[in-house]
């Protein structure tokens, strides 16, 4: 989802003490899922002291995205990013890169050129994340082709004979760059819309054809959590899960005071959690002054923890 907001670091928190629910963070190790799938989160601009407690596999917020990296042409930063990177690595999580191809973040300078230097940079900026991050278990390859088309997207293919001849040469692109990744796409207003799931298997399926994508991202924010049905995700999900590829919940959020988002969780996220087709899912923020909406975090500025948190550990706890 298109991101204005550049967050503040607010440091390394205070987490040496008790949590909310009088558990120490040292009885929790390498994150709270404990089975096949992952739960993750984000890491901004420091890697937050009470992330392995909680989470198991790491998604940069906005350090892997093209704008952030290149946003002089040809002077690239990767600073963030490899913090996020190598402490995924170090650490045995599943590290995603998010994204290579996106029409919101996009370098501001991109537009202005000519189709021909619009692919070389494009190529350029692919082949370059692909050296760079090898190990990377994942790649957003394509964010929100139905939201957010790039500019440049006619010099790389434009619609072309399928309609999404752009997205295909991108994966195809992907393929070379990152050999021993899995590669994604990823999309918001998915999981509370089955019409625009249709619309998304079809680009899916485009890809599937050719065998160049290896999973389906969904964004779950919580403009498409907050109100949706559980019937409405559970039709979406066996739509998707239908194709034969796995799902990967990829930028989960919730918001409402204590007990509201304490009830949304408890409704939802087993939805998610014991579908036979997720994977993984991965939150979008945790930690209060550290979220992109207010009202989403799940850790609270004094390190205590908000009821559904509390709650999603003892889940997890019996649901691995």
């Amino acid at each position: 989802m298109f991101k204005t907001k550049w967050f503040k670091t607010v440091g390394t928190l205070a987490l040496v003490g008790v949590l909310a629910t009088s558990v120490a963070v040292g009885s929790v190790s390498a994150g709270l899922a404990k089975g096949s799938k992952f739960l993750g989160n984000i890491i901004a601009s420091s890697i937050p002291s009470n992330f392995d407690p909680y989470w198991n596999q790491v998604t940069p917020e906005n350090s892997t995205k093209w704008g952030a990296v290149e946003g002089t042409r040809n002077s690239m930063n990767w600073s963030q990013a490899d913090m996020a990177y190598n402490y995924a690595n170090n650490n045995g999580f599943p590290f995603k890169f998010h994204t290579l191809v996106w029409g919101s973040q996009e370098p501001g300078w991109v537009s202005g050129l000519s189709a021909a230097d619009q692919k070389a940079e494009v190529l350029q900026w692919i082949r370059a994340a692909g050296q760079r991050y090898s190990k990377a278990a994942f790649v957003d390859v394509v964010n929100e082709p139905l939201h957010a088309k790039p500019s440049y997207r006619n010099a790389i293919g434009g619609d072309g004979a399928t309609g999404w001849d752009w997205v295909i040469w991108s994966f195809e692109q992907a393929r070379q760059a990152f050999p021993n990744s899995k590669l994604l796409i990823n999309e918001y207003g998915i999981i509370n819309d089955p019409n625009k799931a249709d619309q998304y298997i079809q680009i899916i399926n485009l890809l599937k054809n050719r065998g160049l994508i290896d999973g389906i991202g969904i964004q779950g924010h919580y403009f498409n959590m907050d109100t949706v049905s559980t019937s409405t995700m559970t039709t979406v999900l066996n739509k998707l899960a239908a194709t034969g590829l796995p799902i990967y919940v990829s930028e989960l959020d919730m918001t409402g005071d204590d007990n509201t988002q304490l009830q949304r969780y408890q409704q939802k996220f087993p939805i998610l959690w014991k579908h036979s087709g997720v994977k993984g899912i991965t939150l979008w923020g945790y930690n209060q002054g550290q979220t992109w909406v207010n009202g989403s975090h799940l850790v609270n500025s004094n390190g205590t923890e908000r009821p559904a948190l509390q709650w999603l550990r003892n889940y997890l706890a019996n649901n691995p």
